[in-house]
């Protein structure tokens, strides 16, 4: 399997998911489980059934989880020499050419993306456009309304 990037930051967060689901929502499960048996007959016992298919979808999550973790590059944003290039990890702050609006995003891996924090997945079109470019390139991206152009005003690697 090929390597997948993740900032240092996505990477913490996927482990500490990981943590929370194997020492307290697995235990929870297992008990929630017992309980369950507890009350008699399994085949009309809809909080076991509940509980049951509860601890696949956590055991399931913990696989991808750990799966994800090991076929990861993990990036360190802080220590990148892009020399003011848009690579993996940068945050850019955008300007749109018609409008003026101003816009700041952090290119980083998909499974952290995030449009509401301002974190853009590595294979969005918007990301794909301005990987590469530098501050005061524009860049031209396709969206569903239409083509819009982007100027570069700042990239930081924070």
């Amino acid at each position: 399997m090929t390597k997948v990037p993740l900032t240092a930051r996505g990477a913490e967060l996927l482990r500490e998911e990981l943590r929370r689901l194997k020492n307290e929502e697995r235990p929870r499960i297992v008990n929630a489980i017992a309980e369950a048996r507890a009350h008699g007959d399994l085949r009309e016992n809809a909080e076991y059934h509940a509980a049951k298919e509860q601890q696949g979808l956590i055991e399931a999550r913990i696989r991808d989880i750990e799966a994800k973790l090991a076929n990861a590059q993990i990036i360190d944003v802080t220590q990148l020499e892009a020399n003011g290039r848009v690579v993996f990890g940068a945050t850019v702050h955008l300007i749109d050419v018609e409008s003026g609006e101003e816009a700041r995003y952090q290119i980083v891996g998909e499974d952290e993306s995030d449009i509401k924090d301002g974190l853009i997945s590595i294979t969005s079109p918007i990301a794909r456009a301005l990987i590469g470019k530098e501050e005061g390139d524009t860049a031209e991206v396709a969206t569903p309304s239409g083509r819009r152009r982007y100027e570069i005003a700042r990239v930081e690697y924070v």
